[in-house]
């Protein structure tokens, strides 16, 4: 079973480690925060850093970053179709998202989702 270190930011790069990861998060009931980003995008590599951070603060929540290239099906099957796309998921369900840079927007949805189920 995968596992992390609290305040780590994982880098997911194969459909076994995204399906590990995904079942964890359902077992131990915690905020999942996903980061579908592209090495191509702009927006997304000014984000990357700030995602880093709120991984650090955010201990409580899990953090995972997605290249859209390297796992295009996991993208798909999220209906990731801008960059950066930023999902929040609990319990296996998405329970909101946010489409573009908004470096504002991101903490205030943690804050609002990473609260008991």
């Amino acid at each position: 079973m995968a596992t992390w270190e609290e305040g780590a930011l994982i880098s997911c790069h194969t459909v076994e480690l995204w399906q590990q990861l995904f079942e964890n998060h359902k077992q131990i009931k915690k905020l999942l925060v996903v980061d579908f980003t592209a090495s191509w995008c702009g927006p997304c590599r000014m984000m990357a850093p700030i995602f880093a951070e709120l991984a650090k603060k955010f201990t409580d929540v899990i953090f995972v970053k997605i290249d859209v290239d390297e796992l295009k099906s996991i993208a798909e099957d999220f209906s990731v179709e801008a960059m950066p796309t930023f999902m929040f998921l609990k319990d296996g369900k998405v329970v909101d998202r946010i489409v573009g840079a908004s470096k504002d927007e991101l903490p205030k949805k943690i804050e609002t989702h990473r609260g008991p189920a």
